[in-house]
């Protein structure tokens, strides 16, 4: 009877140490399970924070050259219209240097009255004529006189063309009185202002054919 009941007791001991080690293998397996959870929503949180943070750094560099090139592209304007404005000086300076500095007189050639063909720097008909009396007075006062021949134009088009188009002009006119009068070309001198020193409002065509003109200015 006695070695029953301790078989039974036995029994029930083991049964109690199983139903605890079942019981912690199952907690195991849930917290396991939940850090496995945890673990993955950290990883998937931070991955996409890295991505927020290399797309805004992307972004930003992006913005960085933009800002750069634009820079680099206003630098170089500035620097064309600073050559541009030191080099027309320098001519200037030039051109008075040849001279005593007194102005006897001045004629101009203007679109208004002996137009230039558009955006051409080629002498009319009408403008050789011009430039054939003013030679004659010239060579008929027999003066030992400087010749300042200044190209001007309207304010269409950019700087650069303008100060172009007006050298271009200004020098069709020393070409002409030299090889068609003989007039030296030591006695000559030829330079552009463009468009920045207007004599009319630019807003009219009237106003504009004035401002495309060539002055020669006669000086001892």
């Amino acid at each position: 009877m006695k070695k029953l009941l301790s078989l039974a007791g036995l029994s029930f001991i083991i049964i109690i140490f199983m139903t605890g080690c079942a019981s912690r293998g199952y907690v195991d397996k849930q917290l396991s399970s939940a850090l496995t959870s945890e673990i993955t929503n950290i990883r998937s949180e931070v991955n996409e924070n890295i991505e927020d943070v290399r797309k805004n750094v992307e972004a930003t560099q992006e913005e960085i050259k933009e800002l750069k090139a634009a820079a680099q592209k206003q630098q170089e304007k500035i620097d064309e219209k600073l050559s541009l404005v030191q080099d027309a000086i320098v001519r200037a300076e030039e051109a008075h240097k040849l001279a005593k500095g007194k102005l006897l007189y001045e004629v101009t050639i203007s679109d208004e009255s002996v137009p230039f063909s558009y955006k051409k720097s080629e002498l009319s008909e009408d403008a050789k004529a011009e430039l054939d009396i003013f030679a004659k007075v010239l060579i008929e006062e027999n003066n030992d006189v400087y010749i300042e021949i200044q190209g001007h134009t309207d304010n269409i088009g950019s700087e650069k063309y303008n100060l172009e188009l007006g050298q271009a002009r200004a020098d069709s006119v020393k070409a002409y009185l030299h090889t068609q009068h003989n007039i030296p070309l030591h006695k000559l001198n030829s330079f552009s202002y463009g468009k920045s020193m207007p004599v009319a409002p630019n807003d009219t065509e009237t106003g504009r054919a004035k401002n495309r003109r060539v002055v020669l200015m006669v000086m001892e």
